[in-house]
């Protein structure tokens, strides 16, 4: 799906606004966390922004890097002109994708630059990257002693994965981001109830990688808007409730060449897996702990990826780095002509996990790697019966995994030095922060036992 506006000049698109009613645009970035941040602008000025950028305060932003002063202290966000639409719940507004630049370059810090930088080395093959996004997210609000809840207050079955009361008890919410969805262009395929207390899916047709990305930015502010107004929390909180299963964001990857086969692709093969498909699996098991720090970037995000009960009985977190043929209990699951890498969780910047994930396939494909067999155990039972070897473990938590992608020479180089001595060092803060910390738990087991 490809964005709108395509091939128009600006004049032309300024144009084709204005007949909209637009009269503002809200020119959109994200910082190295993924949150949306921008600015209204006048539409009147698109030329302004698609050349120079809309200009913001470089250190007010995480992770940028830049300096309080000097010709690089300034952040420009350049409108992508392809990118802009009319907000159907915001009428009068035109919603536009940014890139960062600074001092009249493209910002190394800049998540979206670097998507588009591994994407160009795809372009060098002739190959193009397809990826479908699964989005599962809670509707939460505060409970009267402060705390959060699913925002349903029936939403409390034991099994609730598909549960139509619940649903349709959230009709005002999910009709109305339905219909914003449909009218943004999003092919939207099924909404459905998730495996925990206010949980849910949205499932929309799959996009080319940065377009991919860039709908999952826009899908989130969407949501965010809507839920607001509906007075609910629309949350990408990895996993609230410890009891139940967590949220993933899983990525249905596919690459095409230059005639439109699958390279990923081999009927021959008995997984129809081809060996650069091979060689791509293994290079993200290769760089599997490193990339959790990209992919799972939070404290919680190590909640989910956990052998942890749930009361419905299911989880489907992807603990133990292995890959298997329509196997949802690995960490890589291969279906004909494509993957699915479920180690990402929603808390992600999705441009960096991206990028840090077709790095590490490339790199396996370039190494000619090779995944080994394919695991064909649920890997669950495997666990619980014991007596068996087990595929080696993701990372345990955070700390673990920013030192995998410390010691990650390789992956580092191909992200680029800038960005991850940012996110590094943010991420080594947070960490911190949380260690310093002294939970509920630890005062009710501790306080008084000694």
């Amino acid at each position: 799906m490809a964005h709108r506006g395509s091939g128009m000049n600006l004049d032309a698109r300024v144009q084709s606004l204005h007949d909209q009613g637009v009269h503002t645009v809200l020119a959109q970035f994200v910082d190295i966390h993924g949150v949306a941040k921008g600015k209204w602008v006048p539409l009147g000025r698109l030329r302004d922004w698609v050349e120079v950028g809309a200009g913001f305060a470089g250190p007010s932003i995480w992770g940028t890097g830049l300096p309080r002063h000097g010709p690089r202290s300034e952040y420009h966000g350049r409108v992508q002109p392809e990118s802009l639409q009319a907000l159907p719940f915001m009428p009068g507004f035109a919603h536009a994708v940014c890139d960062g630049y600074a001092g009249g370059e493209p910002l190394s810090t800049c998540s979206r630059q670097l998507l588009k930088t591994q994407r160009a080395r795809l372009d060098e093959r002739g190959w193009t990257l397809s990826v479908g996004i699964e989005p599962e997210f809670f509707l939460l609000s505060r409970s009267p002693q402060g705390g959060w809840q699913p925002a349903d207050s029936l939403d409390r079955l034991e099994k609730p994965s598909y549960d139509l009361k619940s649903l349709n008890r959230q009709a005002a919410f999910l009709g109305a981001f339905r219909q914003a969805l449909a009218a943004l262009g999003f092919d939207w395929e099924q909404i459905d109830h998730e495996d925990a207390c206010g949980q849910f899916e949205v499932n929309y047709r799959h996009d080319e990688a940065l377009a991919a990305a860039d709908r999952y930015v826009l899908f989130k502010m969407v949501a965010h808007t809507l839920a607001e107004r509906e007075g609910l929390v629309f949350s990408c909180m990895p996993k609230p409730y410890p009891d139940m299963p967590g949220s993933g964001l899983h990525f249905h990857i596919s690459l095409a060449d230059a005639d439109g086969r699958a390279v990923f692709s081999d009927p021959a093969d008995p997984a129809r897996l081809s060996a650069d498909g091979q060689a791509f699996v293994a290079g993200l098991l290769d760089h599997g702990d490193a990339l959790s720090a990209l992919c799972a970037p939070t404290v919680n995000s190590y909640r989910r990826l956990a052998l942890a009960r749930s009361r419905s009985g299911t989880t489907w977190a992807p603990v133990w780095k292995a890959h298997g043929e329509n196997n949802r209990t690995c960490l890589v699951r291969t279906l004909p002509g494509r993957i699915e890498w479920r180690l990402p969780d929603p808390s992600c910047n999705v441009y960096a996990a991206m990028a840090a994930t077709l790095a590490a396939g490339l790199d396996g494909m370039d190494r000619g790697l090779n995944a080994g067999p394919g695991c064909v155990d649920d890997l669950y039972e495997r666990a619980a019966a014991g007596g068996q070897p087990m595929p080696p473990r993701l990372p345990r938590d955070l700390a673990a995994a920013l030192d995998a992608l410390e010691g990650d020479r390789a992956l580092r180089a191909q992200l680029g030095p800038d960005f991850c001595e940012q996110f590094l060092a943010i991420k080594w803060r947070e960490w911190d922060a949380y260690a310093g910390s002294v939970s509920d738990w630890e005062l009710e087991r501790y306080a008084a036992a000694f």
